[in-house]
């Protein structure tokens, strides 16, 4: 029996939040295993432009970054789920995710394709203030991009957190359900 392999990246800072209660939501209609990488948590550098990435493939950083690469390599789906602050995912969010440079290193510098699975994705956003998803979602689409991912799932969007948290937003919660069945199902 083949097991469904997911990541997704975390980068609320709350762990009772909005995108903390979709990723768990999700998580428990998804099948297979799940791997959360919570940005506020994980000892994870960002990208310090040593430029070694250039030169060689890998990253000369050691941290907690390693198990991610390693698990980017064989699984199946990724996630990017945050809060929206400044109409843009978190800033520590985009630190871990700064460490992608050594697959667009690969690609650009060294004409090495990164031995990467191909993968299906989402996005999934928080949020209460005024500004738009769009530049958040735009940012981590292209994240995904380099992460090999083919497929997409539609934005989920609950952008109205102030006035209707998550758990009682009954269109996100559809949402996400589609999501899931996106995930558990085979093929690109």
């Amino acid at each position: 029996m083949i097991t469904i392999k997911t990541l997704i990246f975390n980068g609320s800072p709350r762990k009772n939040g909005d995108t903390a209660f979709l990723i768990k939501n999700l998580t428990a209609q998804l099948q297979g295993e799940c791997k959360i990488i919570n940005a506020y948590t994980a000892n994870i550098s960002p990208c310090i432009d040593c430029r070694k990435c250039w030169n060689e493939y890998g990253c000369i950083i050691k941290d907690e970054m390693q198990e991610v690469y390693s698990y980017l390599e064989i699984c199946d789906n990724v996630i990017i789920a945050s809060p929206i602050y400044f109409s843009e995912l978190t800033g520590k969010l985009l630190d871990i995710t700064s460490r992608l440079q050594m697959y667009f290193s690969a690609n650009r510098f060294l004409n090495i394709k990164p031995k990467l699975k191909e993968k299906k994705g989402a996005v999934i956003l928080a949020g209460g203030g005024t500004g738009s998803p769009q530049k958040a979602y735009e940012t981590a689409a292209c994240l995904l991009h380099y992460m090999n991912v083919q497929t997409i799932h539609p934005l989920i969007c609950c952008h109205n957190t102030d006035n209707i948290p998550a758990e009682k937003d009954t269109q996100i919660l559809y949402e996400i359900h589609k999501a899931a069945a996106f995930f558990n199902s085979t093929g690109l």
